[in-house]
C-alpha cells in the first residue's frame, strides 16, 4: 500500500510538472496548469485522485490532507502580515465592501438563477450563496505572485476576503445543521463562546508567555522554523476542535505573531513550502471538477460566469467609489471577486449529499468555478493592461473629490510617505516657502495631516493617473520616505518619463537598492542604517574617546528626539 500510494503521488507530481513547464513555455498562468493536472488525473479522464463520491484513493486522501495543509500555511502567512495598523487601515473598507459584496451577488444571484433555470428554490439559493464568495487561495496566491499583497488594493482585497472566509464559515455551519433539522441556537452562543474564550487564551498566552522564550526561538534557525509551524498548525487544529474552521484559527495564528519582531524572518522560511502544499491545493481542487453533464448546463454556466466576471467587480467599485476610493484602486481590487470560490463547490457537494440539490445543478456550479477562476486568473495577471483600456468609463465610480483629497495643482515639492521621517521634509518645505503636497494612503496619517493643516492627498503612489494629478509632471523635487523598493522604482521610472528634470530623493534599505536606484535617476538615496553609522563615525574622529564630548552629543540627540516624539509614536509604543 505504502508502494502504491509513492507510485500514484509521483506519478501526479511528474505530470503535474510536465504540464506547468508547457504553461510556462506558452506564458500561461502555472495556477491554470495546476488546474489542468488535477483534471487530467482526476475521475473525468486517467481517475488516478479520487477526492469524493463512495470510493476515495490513497492518493486522494493524501493529496487532501496537503491541500488543507496548504491553505493553513497560506493563511497563517497572511495572518503574519496583518499587524493591528493594516487591520485598522482597511478594516472599514473590508468589513463594508466584504459584507454588501456577498448580499447583492447572492440577491442578484437567486433572481438571475431562477430566471434562466428551472431549478428549484432553494437549489437557486445554494448557487446564489456560491456566486458571492471568491478565492482567497487563488487570490492571494496571485496577488503574492505579483509582490502586490503590501499595495492598497491588496490590502483591501486581503481584508475583505477575509469577511467572506468568516461569513464562508457561518454559512456552513447553518447548511450542515440542516442535517439535523435547523440550527440550535444554545449551540450557536457555545460555538461563539468557544471562540472568543480561544481567543482570549491566544491573546494571554502571545501577551504573557512567549515573550519570554523570544530570544530563545529566534536565536535558531532551525527552532524559529519549527515554531511556526507548530504554532499555525497548531491553532488552526485548535479552532477546528471547537467546531470553528481550520482557515480562521490559522489565519488568527498568524495575526497573533504579527507584531513579534522575527514575524518577517519566520514567513520567508515558510513560503517554500507554502508553495509546495498551495500547488497540490490547485491539483486537487481541479480533481473536484466533474465534467460530467457540462454540456447540457453550458450556456447557463456561460451566463452566470459573466454575473460573476462583470457584475461582482462592479458591485464592490460601487461600494467603493461611495467610500472615497479612486477608480483605480477601486478597479484592482474589485477584481478579487471575479471568480467563485473553492468553498463554493464545498457547499455544492454538501447539499448534494443531502439531497437537496440535483447533479444537473452541481454540474453547473463546476462549470461556472471552472471558468471563473480560469479567467480571472488572466484579468488579475493583466490587470493593469485592462484598466488602460476601461480606464475612461471607470469614472462613474469614482467621486469628483476622493477620500482624503485636497487640490494638489501647482507643487513645486511632493513628498510621498509621512511616517518615517517626512515631518522633517515638511518643516523644509514650509521654511523654504514652496508650495508642497504630501501623498499618504494610511488614514491615520491623513488624519493627523489634516489637524496640522499639512496639503495632502490620500492615495497610493502607484496609481499612474494620481501621479499626474499631484503634478508629478511639473514637480521641481519628490520625495519618497516609502520604503518597498519595488514602488521607489515605479516612481523613478514614471519621473523619468513625465519630468526628467526632476530631482528625486527616495529610500532605500541596502546598499544594492541604493545602486540601483541611482543607477535609475534618483538624485539621493537615504540609508537610514549607513547614515546614522557614518555620521557617529564622523563623531569619533572629530572628538576621540572623550566622554564628556559624547556627553553632549547624547544630550543634544535626546533633546532633538523629544521635540520629535508625538502622540501617535507614543501610543504606539505602548
Amino acid at each position: 500500500m505504502d508502494h502504491h500510494l509513492f507510485i500514484e503521488l509521483s506519478l501526479i507530481l511528474a505530470i503535474g510538472t510536465s504540464i506547468s513547464i508547457v504553461m510556462k513555455l506558452l506564458k500561461q498562468p502555472l495556477i491554470i496548469g495546476h488546474i489542468l493536472t488535477g483534471l487530467l488525473v482526476g475521475p473525468t479522464v486517467l481517475d488516478i485522485v479520487r477526492t469524493s463520491g463512495e470510493s476515495i484513493s490513497v492518493s486522494g486522501e493524501s493529496l487532501a490532507f496537503f491541500a488543507e495543509m496548504g491553505i493553513a500555511l497560506l493563511l497563517f502567512l497572511v495572518g503574519l502580515g496583518l499587524n493591528p495598523k493594516v487591520i485598522k487601515e482597511v478594516g472599514k473598507v473590508a468589513i463594508l465592501t466584504g459584507v454588501g459584496q456577498v448580499m447583492f451577488t447572492t440577491l442578484i444571484g437567486f433572481i438571475v438563477v431562477s430566471a434562466i433555470t428551472d431549478i428549484s428554490t432553494i437549489g437557486s439559493l445554494y448557487i446564489a450563496i456560491g456566486l458571492a464568495f471568491s478565492s482567497t487561495i487563488i487570490i492571494l496566491k496571485l496577488l503574492s505572485d505579483k509582490k502586490e499583497l503590501t499595495r492598497l488594493h491588496g490590502k483591501i482585497a486581503t481584508g475583505f476576503l477575509i469577511i467572506q472566509d468568516i461569513l464562508a464559515t457561518v454559512a456552513l455551519v447553518f447548511v450542515s445543521a440542516n442535517t439535523s433539522g435547523g440550527v440550535d441556537p444554545v449551540d450557536l452562543f457555545l460555538l461563539i463562546a468557544k471562540g472568543v474564550g480561544l481567543g482570549l487564551l491566544l491573546w494571554a498566552v502571545v501577551k504573557l508567555i512567549l515573550p519570554l522564550f523570544t530570544k530563545t526561538i529566534a536565536g535558531n534557525q532551525e527552532l524559529l522554523f519549527l515554531f511556526s509551524i507548530a504554532w499555525g498548525l497548531g491553532i488552526g487544529a485548535l479552532f477546528l476542535l471547537i467546531g470553528l474552521s481550520l482557515e480562521v484559527g490559522a489565519l488568527a495564528a498568524g495575526v497573533a505573531l504579527a507584531g513579534f519582531p522575527y514575524a518577517q524572518e519566520a514567513a520567508s522560511r515558510l513560503k517554500p513550502l507554502r508553495d509546495f502544499f498551495i500547488v497540490v491545493f490547485f491539483i486537487v481542487l481541479g480533481s473536484r471538477l466533474d465534467l460530467n453533464g457540462v454540456i447540457e448546463v453550458l450556456p447557463q454556466a456561460i451566463i452566470l460566469s459573466l454575473l460573476v466576471i462583470i457584475g461582482n467587480p462592479i458591485i464592490v467599485m460601487t461600494i467603493m467609489g461611495l467610500l472615497g476610493y479612486r477608480k483605480k484602486t477601486s478597479f484592482k481590487t474589485s477584481l478579487a471577486v471575479a471568480q467563485i470560490s473553492e468553498f463554493s463547490l464545498v457547499l455544492m457537494l454538501l447539499a448534494r449529499r443531502l439531497g437537496q440539490i440535483s447533479d444537473e445543478t452541481l454540474a453547473l456550479v463546476t462549470m461556472v468555478g471552472l471558468i471563473t477562476i480560469a479567467v480571472s486568473s488572466y484579468i488579475i495577471i493583466y490587470d493593469e493592461k485592462l484598466y488602460r483600456v476601461f480606464e475612461k468609463y471607470l469614472s462613474i465610480f469614482e467621486k469628483k473629490k476622493t477620500k482624503g483629497q485636497r487640490s494638489a495643482s501647482g507643487n513645486q515639492f511632493l513628498l510621498f510617505g509621512y511616517k518615517k521621517g517626512g515631518s522633517e521634509f515638511v518643516k523644509v518645505f514650509k521654511q523654504m516657502k514652496k508650495k508642497y503636497t504630501v501623498v499618504d494612503y494610511d488614514p491615520s496619517i491623513i488624519d493627523a495631516l489634516e489637524k496640522s493643516d499639512i496639503e495632502y492627498v490620500y492615495g497610493d503612489m502607484t496609481d499612474i493617473e494620481l501621479l499626474q494629478e499631484v503634478g508629478i509632471g511639473e514637480a521641481k523635487l519628490v520625495v519618497s520616505v516609502v520604503t518597498d523598493h519595488d514602488t521607489n522604482k515605479f516612481l523613478l521610472k514614471t519621473i523619468e518619463h513625465e519630468n526628467p528634470n526632476c530631482v528625486v530623493i527616495c529610500h532605500a534599505d541596502t546598499l544594492f537598492e541604493a545602486a540601483e536606484l541611482y543607477a535609475m535617476g534618483a538624485g539621493y538615496v537615504m540609508l537610514p542604517h549607513y547614515i546614522g553609522s557614518e555620521k557617529i563615525s564622523n563623531f569619533i574622529k572629530k572628538s576621540g574617546l572623550n566622554k564628556s564630548e559624547f556627553r553632549k552629543y547624547r544630550d543634544k540627540h535626546l533633546a532633538y528626539l523629544k521635540s520629535h516624539i508625538t502622540d501617535e509614536d507614543i501610543a504606539q509604543a505602548a
